[in-house]
């Protein structure tokens, strides 16, 4: 169960490459977004099925919270790059 709700060392290395800025930058904070945003869509999916799971619920609440922070950091650094990055995640600008 716990592999269904968590991303593979693949699908990270996938976003990765994808989104940072070279093959080890696992780091960079819109590699971080992006990995974010994809346990968060996992999470989401999970709870669709497992409506009363509030132990998974207030996760992905944490993770949406970080995930927003990252945003907020990334959007005040540089509001085209934001702009981008939400575009290319396919996530609202809420912030």
């Amino acid at each position: 169960m716990a592999d269904k709700l968590s991303i593979t060392k693949e699908r990270t290395a996938e976003l990765i490459a994808e989104y940072g800025k070279g093959a080890n930058d696992s780091g960079s904070v819109e590699v971080q977004v992006a990995i974010l945003t994809e346990r968060i869509r996992n999470l989401t999916e999970h709870l669709k099925v497992h409506k009363k799971d509030n132990h998974t619920r207030r996760g992905l609440m944490k993770l949406i919270g970080r995930r927003r922070g990252l945003l907020k950091y990334i959007k005040a650094r540089d509001i085209n790059e934001y702009r981008a990055l939400v575009k290319k995640l396919g996530i609202r600008d809420n912030i």
